[in-house]
């Protein structure tokens, strides 16, 4: 699962990466929380194939809901279920996203240290979660509308899944375009959803100052232990 990443990468090694014209002034941010307004990359329909970056809302909104900020935030959806659940199919058929980050924060399941690491690319580089959006809002008021997303998950690969049975599903830059293809199969879109390879990240123990969603800075990616990843990696 996806509980909380961060995003440090400078803005214009983000647009080089992801293609997206706007030029927004982010700060580094080192502990993302849910219900937080993080960016989030969509494509536009006109024109054909832009690519826009916006700050989005993290906990998905259903468009039928009468209070954005009742019941918990959907912060995480199911691969295997997208299109059964009525809360997901009809962004999953037309609302994808990508969600820049630079790594996630896990815990062990059953560990009662609560020993947080941080799961990142071995060379460090960006990456995109899959992600679908919707929006919210009176139909008469557009400026009161409330865009949001949730980061879709998957069976954690064999090395991820000594530390939680769930995964954040990582596209590879090669699947960024037909993930976010508005008018693209939904069938293609799906086969995207699967474990990263057992050798593209690497886990990282940190202090357990991460473990407070109120802290931040770049102190909390110092190591404070060996580094562990797949062997052979």
């Amino acid at each position: 699962m996806c509980g909380r990443y961060l995003l440090k990468t400078a803005l214009e090694e983000l647009a080089r990466i992801f293609g997206f014209i706007e030029r927004p002034n982010l700060a580094p941010r080192y502990n993302i929380a849910p219900t937080l307004e993080v960016p989030v990359i969509r494509q536009r329909r006109e024109p054909i194939g832009q690519r826009s970056i916006a700050a989005l809302r993290w906990g998905l909104v259903l468009p039928w809901a009468d209070d954005p900020k009742a019941g918990p935030p959907l912060i995480n959806a199911r691969a295997e279920t997208l299109l059964e659940k009525p809360a997901f199919r009809g962004a999953t058929q037309r609302r994808r996203c990508l969600v820049p980050a630079d790594g996630y924060y896990q815990w062990r399941e059953g560990d009662a240290s609560k020993q947080p690491y941080l799961i990142a690319r071995r060379d460090r580089a960006p990456f995109a979660f899959a992600g679908v959006w919707e929006r919210w809002g009176p139909r008469h008021d557009p400026a009161a509308a409330l865009d949001s997303f949730t980061i879709i998950t998957t069976e954690a690969n064999n090395f991820l899944s000594g530390f939680h049975h769930r995964m954040p599903v990582v596209l590879t830059p090669e699947d960024y375009a037909t993930w976010l293809d508005p008018d693209g199969p939904v069938e293609a879109a799906l086969e995207l959803l699967m474990p990263s390879r057992n050798d593209l990240l690497e886990a990282v123990p940190l202090d357990r100052a991460v473990n407070s969603n109120r802290a931040d800075g770049p102190d909390l990616l110092k190591p404070v232990g060996p580094i562990e990843s797949w062997p052979g990696a």
